[in-house]
This record gives C-alpha cells, sequence and structure tokens, in this order.
C-alpha cells in the first residue's frame, strides 16, 4: 500500500499541531518534527501541573491560616486540632478566605478552638 504524503488526514493532523505550537519559540511553531515533540511535552506538563494546582493552593491557604492563627497567638496545627476537638468541620480553602475577607468570624473560629484545646 503506497503512503499518503499529501491527504486532507495528514494535512489535518498537522495543522492541528502546528496549531496547538501557536506561539511556541523558534522552529517549534513552524517545523512539524520539532512542533509534534513540542506540543506532546506541553501537553503532559499540562496535564501533570493541573494536578499539581490543588496541591500548590492548599499550601497556599495553610500559609493563610498559620498567618491569621499567629496573630491570634496559636500555631497552625494547634489550631487545627482545636478544630478537630471542636467538631468544627470548615474546609482549609473557607478557613483562608475567612481569614482575609471576615476576620471577626475568622476571630470567633479561632476563640472556639481555643476553647476545645482548654476542655
Amino acid at each position: 500500500m503506497s503512503r499518503a504524503v499529501d491527504g486532507t488526514k495528514r494535512k489535518d493532523h498537522r495543522k492541528k499541531i502546528l496549531g496547538h505550537a501557536k506561539g511556541f519559540w523558534g522552529r517549534r511553531h513552524s517545523n512539524f518534527r520539532v512542533a509534534k515533540d513540542a506540543v506532546a511535552k506541553a501537553l503532559s506538563y499540562s496535564y501533570r501541573d493541573r494536578r499539581d494546582r490543588k496541591g500548590t493552593f492548599r499550601r497556599l491557604w495553610i500559609a493563610r491560616i498559620n498567618a491569621a492563627c499567629r496573630a491570634e497567638g496559636l500555631s497552625y496545627s494547634r489550631f487545627i486540632e482545636g478544630l478537630a476537638k471542636a467538631q468544627i468541620a470548615v474546609d482549609r480553602k473557607m478557613l483562608a478566605d475567612m481569614a482575609i475577607r471576615d476576620l471577626a468570624g475568622f476571630k470567633a473560629v479561632v476563640g472556639k478552638a481555643k476553647a476545645a484545646l482548654q476542655a
């Protein structure tokens, strides 16, 4: 069977790959041979980084909660322990948001956590 050199399927495939490579540097955006490797690598990075993003945000939330807790004279780990003892189930995303936007509410939660640690 002969090899398709200029068929529409082949052109469409190359056009799609070069479209994905738009904005890449050097030959990576214009040369199909180089672009297909660059696009494959970029897609694998984007797949990996969509999962890494969750951990990155969690670290950010923990840092914000820790800073707000220390202003109240409590470490992050003791705060989380106090929440568990007080049976307060609020996720870290909401706690970080409260620490920034609703300081009075966050102070109330810290107070409950401190009370649970004392008891």
